[in-house]
């Protein structure tokens, strides 16, 4: 639960540096353990009178982050036939008539 306050601590301090900064300064503010906020020293206060560890700060060292992407092999089911079921034969009758021109009106009473 220290965790997720932290997390939600951290989020309100990178809105907050945002607003005046740019992101990467506002990052690096909000993870600079010299400026901690007032939630920031009160989970820590939290984190010692259980013996918990302290969070994982990210250090801004040459370290990489390297993400990789490994692509989703695309499932294809096929059906037991090979091809559409054919449609019945069905023969309709059909009535055409010529169109009356002009169309009928309406009888006037």
């Amino acid at each position: 639960m220290l965790d997720v306050a932290q997390v939600a601590a951290w989020a309100r301090m990178f809105a907050g540096y945002a607003r005046t900064e740019s992101v990467v300064a506002a990052a690096r503010d909000t993870f600079d353990p010299q400026r901690p906020c007032a939630i920031c020293r009160v989970l820590s206060r939290a984190r010692e009178t259980c013996g918990h560890r302290p969070p994982a700060i990210p250090s801004a060292g040459p370290e990489r982050i390297v993400l990789i992407l490994e692509p989703a092999i695309p499932l294809v089911v096929r059906s037991a036939r090979p091809e559409w079921p054919r449609a019945p034969i069905s023969r309709v009758l059909v009535l055409a008539a010529d169109v009356p021109v002009p169309p009928p009106r309406l009888a006037q009473a």
